[in-house]
């Protein structure tokens, strides 16, 4: 049965069972290509800038199946990007917000242990609600925004447990690192609500959304290998430790970019960050199983917490005038 937006329900279980599985497979990818100790290691920034290349030209391919030709394309990219740069510009504040985000948590993570940095970490699943009821309007009743907490602390003990506690923390300052990445969950909170807003706030096909965001993607990209990598770039070349595994880490975060922007239109980012955080059980649940780690209680109970979260959010809205009779999931 199709929803107000003409999403049928299997529609939106196929978008957040694919988003789910990607990101599961892609943490696994990266965590297994950042450990080889034979291959040299790959320069992320160049890896970021490729995936936001490859999620331009999908895009595209896409807009040229929308419209059935590739002249077609091209009058709509001139027309809604080109020549309306004040629409365009819309999708410049996620990017460098993003960019912010991305900073900042590297110098949270410069400055905490990283017991302490997963933990504050997931501040960004609560921002991200608090966010969509001041931005969007949305309705959160009781019972939702404790599925919303249960899911903060399930996740925050998924990652303490893979976290190293035994860490020399004289160099770190406390106060910057905390202030860093407390602004860093707000700008995530804020970016990627602000993206909802625009996506389904305008008349602007997601296509077309997805090509302004990933020009400005390429740009801040650029921007990232040039600063930080660029020596390295002209010294190793820009498929320095490129093998067939980070092709397909390339590869996975085009699909997971994208996926995310179809599950924001037709659902909202509270689900998404419900669909990230089961995609994060599972790849420690694979890290436990392909890299020889063992399960500990705080992996256990945070998954415990995970799963009664999913289902108390799941559950249908009290009626108005009094009880209402379960009748499964009614919030995607």
């Amino acid at each position: 049965m199709a929803g107000s937006d003409g999403a049928s329900f299997g529609f939106k279980m196929y978008i957040l069972l694919v988003l789910t599985l990607n990101a599961t497979g892609y943490i696994l990818l990266i965590r297994y290509t950042r450990s080889r100790d034979d291959v040299p290691m790959y320069f992320s920034t160049t890896t970021v800038l490729l995936s936001e290349c490859s999620k331009l030209s999908i895009s595209l391919i896409l807009l040229i199946k929308e419209h059935k030709s590739v002249v077609g394309m091209i009058r709509d990219v001139y027309h809604n990007v080109l020549c309306n740069p004040s629409d365009t510009f819309k999708m410049c504040i996620p990017s460098i917000i993003y960019a912010l985000q991305n900073n900042l948590a590297f110098v949270a993570l410069s400055n905490l242990d990283a017991a302490t940095y997963q933990i504050t970490y997931q501040l960004k699943i609560i921002t991200t609600a608090v966010f969509m009821v001041v931005m969007i309007g949305k309705k959160i009743n009781p019972m939702q925004w404790l599925a919303i907490f249960l899911l903060f602390a399930g996740v925050a003990a998924v990652q303490v447990e893979s976290a190293n506690t035994k860490e020399d923390m004289k160099h770190y300052n406390y106060m910057k690192g905390l202030i860093s990445i407390i602004v860093s969950c707000l700008c995530s909170g804020f970016a990627g609500v602000y993206f909802e807003k625009v996506l389904k706030g305008t008349e602007t096909t997601l296509w077309i959304r997805n090509v302004q965001m990933y020009l400005f993607g390429i740009l801040s990209g650029l921007v990232a290998v040039f600063t930080k990598d660029y020596n390295n770039v002209m010294t190793h070349g820009f498929l320095y430790g490129y093998d067939v595994y980070v092709f397909v880490i390339i590869g996975m975060a085009s699909i997971g970019g994208l996926y995310t922007s179809i599950v924001v239109k037709y659902l909202d980012n509270i689900i998404k960050g419900f669909s990230t955080a089961v995609s994060i059980v599972m790849a420690a649940l694979g890290s436990f199983l392909f890299f020889g780690k063992s399960f500990g209680y705080l992996f256990m109970g945070g998954s415990v917490l995970v799963t009664v979260a999913i289902y108390l959010y799941s559950l249908p809205k009290p009626a108005a005038g009094g009880p209402q009779k379960a009748r499964g999931p009614q919030n995607v």
